[in-house]
């Protein structure tokens, strides 16, 4: 029971303005501790108490470019081939 509460609470607190708002601040992280994207997630994560893996969803398009981009530089990820066109 505690879990489906803590999920119904989940979607209420991200509406379009307070996903907008969390990608902001995950920008603002950036650009104030000269961070990478993962570790600002992470970051405003911890400090909004939330599960890393519920916010993934929410974030901007841009961001998990550069999310996706950062992993594939760390080698978390494969890498991804680009057309030059």
């Amino acid at each position: 029971m505690k879990a489906v509460i803590y999920m119904c609470t989940m979607v209420l607190f991200f509406d379009n303005e307070t996903q907008n708002d969390f990608c902001r601040q995950v920008e603002k992280y950036v650009e104030q501790w000269s961070s990478t994207y993962i570790d600002a997630v992470i970051s405003v994560c911890e400090s909004k108490d939330l599960p890393v893996e519920s916010v993934a969803k929410f974030l901007s398009k841009p961001i998990v470019e550069k999310i996706q981009q950062e992993g594939e530089n760390l080698n978390f990820l494969q890498k991804t081939t680009k057309l030059l066109f």
